[in-house]
């Protein structure tokens, strides 16, 4: 067991664990950070997926020796109210079915948005294609992504 000190989601935590236990596991058990989900636990599906130091990553193999003072951002921490532009896209294109996936999903479109804020349609099909919805919304989470994108670089305009 080791101490590890944390910053998620703009805060401070420290968590006394095994250097090898997965970030995704520290979050969820030790943080009560339960909005990234365990789907596969072999970094396949992409439910885990989190942003470490803006990247999205799969939490589900990432140790948590392997942060050290990287900044994690989890689904709960993307916006305090649920306006970040793709979350606000997920639901106006009604993107969930049942919803598991959806965390991942939208970690993943945030940081493909937030290094290309202009992705084309092949470029959302090769980032997104990594996380498996068993729903099969894909036709919505593609709409969702390319939504988001024209509403997160429309001119902003104050009154």
């Amino acid at each position: 067991m080791a101490l590890f000190k944390l910053q998620v989601n703009g805060k401070s935590y420290q968590a006394d664990v095994d250097p090898d236990t997965p970030l995704l596991w520290v979050l969820r058990d030790n943080l009560g950070l339960v909005g990234t989900k365990y789907g596969c636990g072999i970094a396949q599906c992409g439910a885990c997926t989190v942003h470490l130091n803006g990247e999205a990553v799969r939490s589900c193999v990432l140790p948590v020796s392997a942060v050290g003072k990287g900044k994690v951002t989890t689904i709960e921490g993307l916006s305090a109210d649920g306006t970040h532009p793709v979350q606000k896209a997920w639901n106006e294109i009604d993107v969930p079915q049942c919803g598991y996936c959806q965390a991942g999903q939208i970690m993943t479109a945030a940081a493909l948005l937030k290094r290309n804020p202009k992705p084309s349609q092949s470029e959302i099909d090769a980032t997104m294609t990594g996380n498996i919805c068993r729903c099969g919304t894909y036709h919505r989470i593609r709409e969702a992504v390319k939504v988001a994108a024209a509403s997160s670089s429309a001119p902003k305009t104050t009154k």
